[in-house]
């Protein structure tokens, strides 16, 4: 077990922190893995932008897309990725099949270069599926992604996404079971559905030196906001739609009297323009309040 007096990073994800009993340890590997459609490129974004706007560095190593389609991509999320770009946010894109060759010896050298800043470094893989797929061998796999890991570790704290194919009767598909065992942490997501809406959440199977919440929770995308997984049991409350607005300018009032950050009331207002869901958004306020220690 972990010391308890250990600093923990914040993951930026609404919610998560309380999950985790307070967020990432510093220079670990943590793995996103879910079926496609389930978030997983939103965590990271959510994670490395959260902290940038706390003073740290992101790099972005990406598989496959171009930094200008994910920057693109974010901006729908309601996340200004482009403000920061080659200032405090990096990219990576290491397309190709040759993965090895990068991983070996380029990896390296990039790190070595990002060190010299002598800043915290949040690290997103997004996603790390190709290098699975990209070699058959298993033990060629368990070496390339532990050397990714270890590799990237050296900056702070990294989260990598994987891409799963559970069959059916699967609880986690076969072809993730590596990487999740490289892992310090594991964050598995889902979707069930249930009453004709695909109801995703969330459960850590892994994290590793640490206690954590061992429930399922479930978790919604609120653009401006991003990933809020709900920590209690109970079923939000159900309200008429009228009364939303009148909820987001409460809060939003409440966040100026208590000097809350730009950033912070920004997304608040985002919410309350783009709110789509059938329930209260007071629950998710209520948790990204306590995320950031804003209370009256």
């Amino acid at each position: 077990m972990t010391n308890v007096d250990e600093e923990r990073i914040k993951t930026g994800i609404f919610g998560l922190d309380q999950i985790l009993a307070g967020g990432f340890r510093d220079k670990t590997a943590v793995v996103v893995v879910g079926a496609s459609g389930t978030g997983k490129s939103t965590f990271a974004m959510q994670f490395l932008m959260h902290g940038i706007k706390h003073g740290e560095q992101g790099l972005y190593v990406s598989m496959e897309e171009s930094p200008t389609q994910i920057i693109r991509e974010a901006e729908l999320l309601g996340f200004d990725m482009q403000q920061h770009f080659e200032k405090d946010l990096f990219f990576i894109h290491l397309k190709g099949s040759n993965f090895k060759d990068m991983i070996n010896e380029q990896l390296p050298k990039l790190v070595k270069a990002r060190q010299d800043y002598q800043l915290h470094t949040r690290v997103a893989i997004d996603p790390m599926t190709p290098v699975i797929w990209s070699i058959s061998n298993k033990q060629d796999q368990r070496e390339l992604i532990s050397k990714l890991f270890n590799t990237l570790k050296e900056l702070g704290v990294v989260m990598a996404t994987v891409e799963e194919h559970a069959k059916p009767g699967e609880t986690i598909g076969e072809d993730v079971l590596l990487p999740i065992y490289l892992a310090d942490s594991v964050i598995h997501l889902d979707y069930h559905p249930i009453g004709g809406a695909f109801n995703r959440t969330l459960q850590i199977i892994k994290f590793r030196g640490s206690s954590h919440g061992e429930g399922v929770y479930p978790y919604i995308f609120a653009r401006g906001a991003g990933v809020i997984a709900r920590t209690g049991g109970e079923e939000a409350r159900m309200k008429e739609r009228k009364n939303y607005d009148s909820i987001f300018v409460d809060a939003i009032t409440t966040a100026k009297q208590l000097n809350a950050p730009e950033f912070f009331i920004r997304k608040l207002e985002i919410m309350k323009s783009h709110w789509i869901y059938e329930y209260s958004p007071e629950e998710s306020l209520q948790i990204m309040f306590s995320s950031y220690g804003l209370k009256e």
